[in-house]
């Protein structure tokens, strides 16, 4: 039998939100970052809460890779920049980067204070800016590198989130701006826009209990598919984007969302009337 080498063998990657929101299941970069791992990248693990990210590092080890635990608040410059010298002190160099970091807020222009605005822009979209400020010089030195940036389907679809909708609508226009400036020197740069997947921070806002298991079958049947997504289902699109097998793949958002962008909800009335409501 033919060994093969994994799809990023040898490479070096930073995942920023490596971390899981504590509960069931498993968040877009925990398990992006032990997807990369067993392809083959060493991975700097970066996350505001170390703890999380060192049950990614056991993840990892556990399987036999390689990966390091960098606490960081990566809306801040000097963190950022701290962190590439990390990965590059720890591993040789940056290959990848995944800029994973979001956080979404219930909230309309109306309603919405300020403070919360300004948060989600600097959560969802300065980190993003930060991180790669100091990635790409690293990656246009040697002439090659990779940048993942999630997104999601709010930045496509209204869902109330207006802050956070703005942000990660922002970031998709910030990877294919960054794909037109950086492209010359080597350096792709895509997005991953997420639909309604089932992750530890859905659940932690959401209460327990029928009204829960009504929400996870409603984002389930949503989709052309009618199964459920969760962490993984972005963390191998990213993977992908990530390897050389999507060398000439730059400036695009690929959409992990189960088809929900393809059809109006009149469309899935069939199903989503199935399906019934806690008390009915």
């Amino acid at each position: 039998m033919v060994e093969r080498a994994g799809r990023v063998e040898g490479k070096t990657a930073i995942v920023t939100g490596a971390g899981s929101t504590p509960g069931p299941g498993i968040g877009t970069g925990k398990a992006t970052a032990v997807a990369l791992a067993q392809e083959g990248a060493s991975v700097l693990l970066v996350d505001l809460f170390p703890e999380r990210a060192e049950e990614t590092r056991r993840m990892i080890e556990d399987e036999g890779g390689k990966a390091e635990v960098f606490a960081a608040d990566v809306t801040r410059a000097a963190d950022c920049e701290a962190m590439v010298r990390a990965a590059v002190d720890a591993f040789g160099t940056v290959d990848i980067l995944v800029n994973n970091i979001g956080r979404a807020s219930l909230g309309t222009v109306v309603d919405l204070s300020e403070e919360e605005w300004d948060k989600a822009l600097d959560i969802n979209l300065r980190t993003a800016f930060l991180a790669s400020k100091y990635a790409v010089p690293v990656m246009e030195e040697k002439g090659a590198g990779s940048i993942v940036n999630i997104s999601s389907i709010s930045a496509l679809r209204g869902d109330g989130t207006i802050a956070y909708s703005a942000a990660k609508g922002g970031l998709i226009a910030m990877t294919v701006d960054m794909a037109y400036s950086h492209g010359r020197r080597g350096i792709r740069v895509n997005a991953v826009a997420p639909g309604h997947i089932t992750t530890p921070m859905v659940k932690s806002v959401s209460q327990p209990g029928p009204q829960e298991e009504f929400m996870d079958t409603m984002r389930s049947e949503a989709g052309l598919l009618g199964t459920p997504g969760d962490g993984w289902d972005v963390a191998w699109a990213a993977t992908f984007l990530a390897s050389d097998q999507a060398r000439w793949i730059t400036g695009v958002t690929l959409p992990v969302e189960s088809g929900v962008l393809s059809v109006t909800p009149l469309m899935m009335a069939e199903h989503l009337r199935g399906v019934p409501a806690p008390g009915a």
